[in-house]
């Protein structure tokens, strides 16, 4: 049996509520059996490789563990999970990437080495990277991950002319969206989306199938307020942050205000939203990953500012057409074919008719 993918497959099931912590999976194995494994659990509570020993009990010392992150070894939440580990007895450890976290960084690996333990270092590292991609670029820049997300025609219309674009996705896309949200700590849209599509913006993503537990923070683009404090986002459960411009109306911004939303004044010298600046604040509220849905003046001023960090589009078998239909990306965009953003790391994939296309947005 593979060990560590076990592993990775416990640390997906940490997505979506374990931020701003990174998900990590562990395994305990003795005798060719598993006797312990876990998943992170929620911040404060137990890590992975904690829950995995609590299973295991005794029979942890002289067991081998698979972890997806290199142990933490400072007091934060919570103890070390390098003392709990040396003190149950562990002689091995197989670990997937080392935690880029300053405070840990190959530190937890030499303390479990100091104290007798073999660590090996390195398997399935790019599968560990992506789990925690969101994490990575959180604890090593101080800024969120961003995701964009779109679904388009095969002529690359995100609309029609008239501005309908129901659905041009199939259901089985749109439910995998819905997982996208579940595991974002924020999901973001520009005004024009709003005005145009009044979205819940929740995640719908749950065994039962109805509105799931955990909801992102939804965040809100709205430099001149535009939009109606009765649109249906400030009625559905979890926060909302509606950054606006200098120059709202006042009666606009009581109205936001008795929604309950939180109002975020981060703006350029021309009054427009500062988007570098906002996701600094979201960073500073520990919002690690945000999934932008549009629209394309949003996502074009992302792209053109370099803001961007994965692309996930969703490509439908349709032509749409029309000089006036929708595009998924305006902005200014490149001047010459050769300065175009570049993707790398492409996948490839299916749900129902439309192709999904996901990659990272190369340096």
């Amino acid at each position: 049996m593979d060990y560590m993918q076990k592993a990775i497959s416990l640390a997906k099931l940490a997505l979506g509520h374990v931020s701003p912590n990174p998900a990590v999976g562990a395994v305990i194995v003795k005798n060719e059996k598993i006797i312990g494994e876990g998943y992170t659990q929620p911040p404060g509570s137990a890590h992975a490789e904690i829950v995995a020993l609590n299973q295991a009990g005794d029979g942890a010392s002289g067991a081998t563990m698979y972890v997806t992150l290199e142990p933490c070894c400072h007091y934060g939440r919570t103890p070390p999970c390098t003392r709990a580990i040396i003190k149950a007895g562990i002689k091995e450890i197989h670990v997937s990437m080392l935690d880029p976290n300053p405070v840990v960084a190959g530190k937890g690996q030499k303390e479990l080495e100091a104290a007798g333990i073999h660590v090996v270092v390195g398997e399935r590292e790019e599968e560990a990277r992506g789990i925690n991609e969101a994490y990575i670029k959180y604890i090593t820049t101080g800024m969120p991950f961003v995701t964009a997300k779109f679904a388009m025609s095969l002529d690359g219309k995100i609309a029609t002319r008239t501005g309908d674009s129901k659905w041009i996705s199939t259901s089985e896309s749109r439910r995998y969206v819905h997982y996208l949200r579940y595991i974002s700590d924020a999901i973001m849209v520009g005004a024009n989306t709003v005005l145009a599509d009044d979205p819940q913006l929740t995640s719908r993503c749950s065994i039962s199938g109805g509105t799931a537990r955990k909801q992102p923070l939804r965040v809100i683009i709205d430099g001149k307020g535009r939009i109606s404090a009765e649109a249906r986002l400030f009625k559905e459960p979890g926060a909302v942050l509606l950054a606006i411009g200098e120059n709202v109306d006042p009666d606009k911004e009581k109205q936001f205000i008795e929604t309950g939303a939180q109002l975020e004044k981060i703006t350029t010298e021309s009054d427009k939203v500062d988007l570098r600046g906002l996701l600094k604040k979201l960073a500073e509220m520990e919002i690690t990953s945000v999934l932008v849905e549009g629209g394309g003046t949003l996502l074009g001023a992302l792209f053109d500012e370099g803001l961007v960090d994965k692309v996930i589009t969703f490509i439908a078998p349709i032509i749409i057409g029309g000089d006036a239909a929708r595009v998924a990306v305006g902005g200014k965009g490149a001047d010459k074919v050769v300065n175009s953003i570049k993707i790398e790391n492409i996948n490839i994939g299916q749900y129902d008719q439309d192709l999904m296309f996901s990659g990272y947005v190369g340096g």
